[in-house]
């Protein structure tokens, strides 16, 4: 095993919680946004994430993170009845996303705790590769 393979396993956990933080982001700026259908409007997406396993040896810890893709999710949208707005429908409706403003908020700092986290194992590391090159002087 390579010394340098706990960075590649840093790495892909900080790639894929920065991609938790965007899809987070995307949620918020949308969440005020208006449609006069169904099919407009903004749905809420999430990020999927899978274990990312030694192909050599799949009995091994997994290595890393792989982003197996975003899904949008299919809770129901949030329907208002506003006749007076200018994008309601001939029955009086508009369509708001069904983003959770505070379930965004507790995945954002999720995320940001595991991106640091992650920056804090590649800093100890490189730390200990240090310490260990200094033993032979």
């Amino acid at each position: 095993m390579s010394m340098f393979k706990i960075f590649d396993t840093a790495a892909s956990g900080m790639s894929a919680q920065s991609l938790r933080l965007n899809t987070v982001a995307s949620n918020m700026a949308n969440v005020d946004s208006v449609s006069s259908s169904i099919e407009e409007t903004y749905r809420a997406r999430q990020p999927v994430f899978s274990a990312l396993l030694n192909q050599l040896n799949p009995d091994e810890p997994a290595v890393g993170v792989q982003v197996k893709g975003v899904v949008e999710s299919q809770a129901p949208l949030n329907r208002e009845y506003a006749p007076n707005h200018p994008k309601a429908n001939e029955e009086g409706f508009i369509f708001r996303p069904n983003v959770n403003v505070m379930e965004e908020m507790a995945n954002m700092i999720s995320a940001s705790r595991s991106y640091q986290s992650n920056v804090e194992v590649v800093n100890t590391a490189k730390q200990l590769m240090v310490a260990t090159l200094r033993l032979g002087e």
